[in-house]
């Protein structure tokens, strides 16, 4: 070998020495660009405060979730008003959400992890977007398919529960983001049917002084009636030999005490045509008219209106005295603002038709004759004497 090729060899396996140790260390650098997202938050700016609408994209299905005068809202349900608890839960999840693994990530592959945009069929994922009073989108994050942990001594050939169960989401942060990241929560609340998202405290019937139920056909319709909240209830206008049956009213005198319901929608969309009438009157002064039409697939629909004459000055006890009269002024005053504040509430829940689970509306819609004791012989000879 001589001296030129000896040099020009040299030349060479410093290139080619150089190159292995810029390769290396731009490997090191994305490990520690990698390394250094792992315990981060996914969302670090979400400012929570700030959100006032989250938009949920799946297929071709889409939820939103909307402020508006101060309260969360399902836009899909007729502005109905949404869960908070729920809303404030998941924006505080998505908020608090931290990376577990992360790695860039290629378009050929984004199908694998179920992370094509909404609408690409099978291997799209699920999007969800959170935005400011104004419409405009701040941060969004495209949820993938779960990630699995397998289980400890899972057979290598498969079978039965080998599969594993979720313990986390592949996720992509932000809409031009090319970096797969993995947290440890599989967020199974992300739903985009408006269902779950809907507020079921819509109203609770206290302390019933009067409940009747109007049939299309009057011989199956009845009134009860109490004088006090430890009186028994009377079947108002009983017929010869008619007499209640303590065992058989039990379902009936306490209605929508705390009902639930599985679906709503506006009034101006949908009727109820009613078929019975539920009338309850409270000893707090509420009157309830729940208009219940005939049930379908499992659900009764219904309508509510409410009223109220809340009194507005206190009747003094016969033997008060006079040291008490602060004391129970102001406890009329604070029971004043709870009705009041009642009313306010419960009202705003009547704009819309409540799909209510039959379960919950068949043991109160009993027909008049299955209220009443059965009559005896005797006492059907000697005129129920």
């Amino acid at each position: 070998m001589n001296r030129k090729q000896f040099i020009l060899l040299v030349v060479l396996m410093l290139v080619v020495g150089a190159a292995g140790l810029l390769v290396r260390q731009r490997s090191h650098d994305s490990w520690q660009s990698d390394a250094g997202t792992i315990g981060q938050k996914l969302l670090p700016h979400l400012a929570v405060n700030d959100i006032a609408q989250v938009t949920i994209k799946s297929g071709v299905t889409e939820l939103n979730l909307a402020k508006r005068d101060n309260l969360w809202r399902v836009r899909e349900r007729g502005d109905y008003p949404a869960n908070f608890s729920q809303i404030s839960d998941l924006l505080v999840k998505f908020a608090d959400l931290k990376v577990a693994q992360s790695e860039d990530i290629g378009p050929s592959q984004l199908g694998r992890f179920e992370l094509l945009p909404p609408g690409g069929g099978s291997t799209s994922g699920t999007l969800v977007e959170f935005k400011d009073q104004s419409g405009k989108t701040v941060n969004s994050v495209l949820l993938g398919k779960k990630h699995m942990k397998k289980p400890t001594g899972s057979s290598q050939f498969g079978g039965m529960g080998d599969e594993g169960w979720p313990d986390g989401r592949y996720v992509m942060a932000g809409a031009d983001s090319k970096k797969l990241a993995v947290v440890s929560d599989p967020l199974e609340n992300v739903q985009t049917g408006p269902e779950p998202w809907l507020n079921k405290d819509f109203l609770s019937i206290e302390k019933p002084r009067v409940i009747a139920v109007q049939y299309p056909e009057a011989t199956n319709s009845w009134k009860l009636t109490r004088a006090s909240e430890t009186n028994d209830w009377q079947l108002a206008d009983a017929g010869a030999g008619e007499k209640l049956d303590a065992s058989k009213i039990s379902g009936v005198t306490s209605p929508f005490s705390s009902p639930s319901f599985n679906d709503v929608a506006p009034r101006k969309e949908s009727g109820t045509n009613p078929v019975t009438v539920l009338t309850v009157e409270t000893f707090d002064g509420f009157t309830y008219v729940v208009k219940i039409g005939k049930a379908e697939g499992g659900n009764y629909p219904a309508s509510f209106t409410i009223s109220a004459q809340i009194a507005t000055e206190r009747s003094p006890g016969k033997d008060e005295k006079a040291e008490d009269k602060v004391r129970l002024d102001q406890a009329f005053k604070e029971q004043q603002g709870r009705l009041n504040e009642k009313l306010a509430r419960e009202t705003a829940f009547t704009n819309w038709i409540y799909q209510l689970p039959s379960y919950s509306v068949d043991q109160l819609l009993k027909p008049r004759g299955q209220l009443l004791a059965e009559v005896k012989k005797d006492e059907t000879a000697t005129g129920g004497k």
